[in-house]
C-alpha cells in the first residue's frame, strides 16, 4: 500500500513539474507547482515507509539492502544484516520501513487449540550439545523470554533444532522465520495405568539401584534418571492429562491393576478365547482389550514316576506405580515380548522343577501344596523385575490320554475303600439297630410295669374311696333312722301305735307307688268293695303291730 502511494505521488509530481514548463503558465505560478510536486514526492516517500499490522497478526520484517550479509550458518539477523530480522512488529502502524529496503508481511499468530500442545523447532541458534537431539528445557521463568527471537539468539543462547519446551493451549506472537510449531494431542494416562517416561535428552542417569539378592553376584545394577537426565525417569505420571513433548519423551503406559497370565490350551486358529470374548463383549469393541489376560499354551510337566501331563495354570500379578520404572527398565512394555518371555520362562521352569520331586498321583492330590510352593518361588523370581505376584491357581491337571489309567486305578481303589467303609458302616448300623430294638423293648416293658403299678395304686385308692363312701352312707342312714324312730315314737305317743303305723304304711304306699288293690277281686254276697279293702288293710296293720310288740328292738320305722 505504501509503495502504491509513493508511485501515485511521483506520478502527480511529474505531471505538476511538466505543467510548470508550459508557455502559457504565469511565471509566478511555476515555482509553486514545482514546490507542490516536490512536497508530493516527500509525502509519497514518507507514506510508503508506513506498515500496518492487524491485531491477530505479527509483522515479519525482511531487510533487502543496505546491510551486511549474514554470517555462514545464520538464518535470522540480529544486528541489521540483510535477511529475515529477529524482531517482529506488534499490531499497529510502524514507520520508516521503506518498500525497497524492507519487505514486511502480516503472519497469523500461533494458536494452540485446547487439548493439544505445540512442539517447537528453531531454525537458527547455537548447535546442539554433543550427543543431544533436543535443546535443554527452559525454566518456567525464562520461557517467555525464549519466545523472543532476539533474546533466544543472543543472551538466551538458544540452540538450533527441536526444543524440549513446548506451547500449551493459547495464542503466541512468534517469529515464524525462526520457530515452527507442530500440534499434537495432550498425553492422557487412564485410570488403572501409570506413565513411565524415557527422556531422550539430558545428562547421563545417576540413580543407581543395586541388584536384588536373587539376581546373582554378576548382575548389573539398574540406573534410573532424575529430572534433566537421559533415560527412564524414576517418577511416573499418574492418571490424568499432561502437556508432554512426545518427541523428547518416550511414554510407556503400564497397567497397575491386577492382571492374569493364563497357561492353558489355546483356542484353534481363527477362534478367540473365552476371556477375550468376555473382554470384547464388556467393551463393545471388535479387538482384544489392552488389559486382556496374557494367554500361553499349557505347561507340560514330568513327575519322578515317569508320568508326563499338561497342567492349566493361572498367575495373578500386578505392577505397582513405584516399581513401574524398574519393570520398564528390565522388561520393557508390560505387554511386550521381553515381559512375556520372562514371566513365561519363570513359570514353566518352576512348575517343571516342582513336578520332578513328586509322584503323579501326589501331584494331583496335593494341588494346594503345589500352588503355595510355586507362589513362593515365583514371587521371589519376579521380584527382581519389579513384578508382584499375588496368586498361583492350578486348574485341570492331566487329561484322559496322560493320566486316565492312573486315575481310573485310583478311582477303583477308592471305590473299593468306600464299599468296605460302607459295609462297616452297615454293620455298625445293624448293631446299633439291634441295640435300639432291645432298648425300645425294655422301655415298653418298663412302661407297662409302671402302668400296672399305677393301676394297683389306683385300685387301692378306689377301694378306700368306696369304703369311705359306704361308711358315710351307713352313718347317714343310721342318723336318719334314729331321727325317724324318735319322730315315730313321738307320734305314737300322741295318736297311738296303730294309727302311727297306719300313717307310715300309707306314706310308704304313696312314696313307692305300691298297688294294694287285688287285680281280681272276689266279692261275696252282701259284701261291698270298700268293706273288703278296709278289712285287708286292717289285717295288715294288726300284723305289723303284733310283730312290733313281740320284737320292739327290730322295728325300724320307714
Amino acid at each position: 500500500m505504501g509503495f502504491a502511494v509513493l508511485v501515485l505521488c511521483v506520478i502527480i509530481a511529474i505531471v505538476l513539474v511538466g505543467a510548470s514548463f508550459g508557455p502559457r503558465l504565469s511565471p509566478a505560478l511555476k515555482p509553486t507547482l514545482r514546490g507542490v510536486a516536490a512536497l508530493l514526492v516527500l509525502i509519497g516517500i514518507s507514506m510508503s515507509s508506513i506498515v500496518y499490522v492487524t491485531s491477530d497478526s505479527v509483522g515479519v520484517v525482511h531487510k533487502n539492502m543496505l546491510g551486511a550479509s549474514l554470517t555462514e550458518g545464520k538464518i535470522i539477523a540480529v544486528n541489521g544484516e540483510m535477511g529475515p530480522q529477529a524482531d517482529v512488529l506488534p499490531p499497529g502502524m510502524h514507520f520508516w520501513y521503506w518498500p525497497v529496503l524492507y519487505s514486511v508481511s502480516n503472519e497469523p499468530l500461533v494458536e494452540v487449540p485446547s487439548g493439544q500442545v505445540g512442539l517447537i523447532e528453531a531454525a537458527d541458534g547455537l548447535p546442539q550439545e554433543e550427543g543431544q537431539l533436543f535443546a535443554p528445557e527452559w525454566s518456567r521463568d525464562d520461557f517467555q523470554k525464549m519466545l523472543d527471537a532476539r533474546y533466544f539468539l543472543t543472551d538466551g543462547k538458544g540452540r538450533k533444532g527441536k526444543q524440549v519446551s513446548l506451547l500449551t493451549p493459547g495464542k503466541y506472537r512468534l517469529n515464524p522465520r525462526l520457530f515452527t510449531v507442530r500440534m499434537v494431542e495432550q498425553t492422557e494416562i487412564l485410570q488403572g495405568e501409570v506413565g513411565v517416561l524415557k527422556a531422550n535428552f539430558g545428562k547421563p542417569a545417576s540413580i543407581i539401584i543395586p541388584p536384588t539378592s536373587g539376581e546373582g553376584a554378576d548382575a548389573q545394577p539398574l540406573v534410573l534418571a532424575d529430572d534433566g537426565e537421559m533415560g527412564i525417569r524414576k517418577d511416573v505420571l499418574l492418571p490424568g492429562k499432561y502437556p508432554l513433548n512426545t518427541e523428547a519423551y518416550t511414554l510407556v503406559e503400564m497397567w497397575t491393576t491386577e492382571m492374569v497370565a493364563q497357561f492353558a490350551a489355546l483356542p484353534a486358529a481363527g477362534q478367540s478365547s473365552t476371556m477375550q470374548q468376555r473382554a470384547q463383549a464388556a467393551s463393545g469393541q471388535d479387538k482384544v482389550l489392552h488389559a486382556s489376560p496374557m494367554e500361553e499354551r499349557e505347561i507340560t510337566v514330568r513327575t519322578n514316576d515317569g508320568f508326563t501331563f499338561p497342567v492349566d495354570v493361572r498367575i495373578e500379578y500386578f505392577v505397582s506405580a513405584a516399581n513401574a520404572p524398574v519393570v520398564c527398565a528390565r522388561l520393557g512394555d508390560d505387554e511386550g515380548d521381553r515381559f512375556r518371555n520372562a514371566l513365561n520362562s519363570a513359570v514353566r521352569a518352576i512348575f517343571r522343577n516342582n513336578a520332578e520331586k513328586v509322584k503323579a498321583l501326589d501331584y494331583v492330590q496335593q494341588r494346594s501344596q503345589q500352588e503355595s510352593q510355586s507362589l513362593l518361588m515365583l514371587t521371589a523370581q519376579m521380584a527382581r523385575y519389579g513384578l508382584t505376584v499375588t496368586a498361583v491357581r492350578i486348574g485341570n491337571v492331566g487329561d484322559e490320554s496322560t493320566l486316565g489309567a492312573l486315575l481310573k486305578t485310583q478311582t477303583d481303589r477308592e471305590l473299593a475303600k468306600q464299599e468296605q467303609l460302607t459295609f462297616q458302616e452297615q454293620q455298625k448300623a445293624a448293631v446299633q439297630k439291634k441295640e435300639l430294638t432291645r432298648t425300645t423293648q425294655e422301655s415298653e416293658e418298663e412302661k407297662k410295669l409302671a402302668t400296672a403299678s399305677y393301676a394297683v395304686k389306683i385300685a387301692a385308692e378306689e377301694q378306700k374311696r368306696k369304703v369311705t363312701e359306704a361308711q358315710a352312707e351307713a352313718e347317714a342312714t343310721k342318723i336318719k333312722a334314729e331321727a325317724q324312730a324318735q319322730a315315730y315314737e313321738k307320734i305314737a305317743s300322741q295318736i297311738g301305735k296303730s294309727n302311727a303305723a297306719l300313717i307310715e304304711v300309707l306314706k310308704i304306699v304313696g312314696e313307692q307307688n305300691i298297688q294294694i288293690t287285688p287285680r281280681i277281686l272276689v266279692m261275696g254276697q252282701g259284701a261291698s268293695g270298700d268293706g273288703a279293702g278296709t278289712a285287708l288293710i286292717g289285717t295288715m296293720l294288726d300284723r305289723m303291730i303284733q310283730d312290733e310288740e313281740k320284737n320292739p328292738a327290730k322295728a325300724t320305722p320307714r
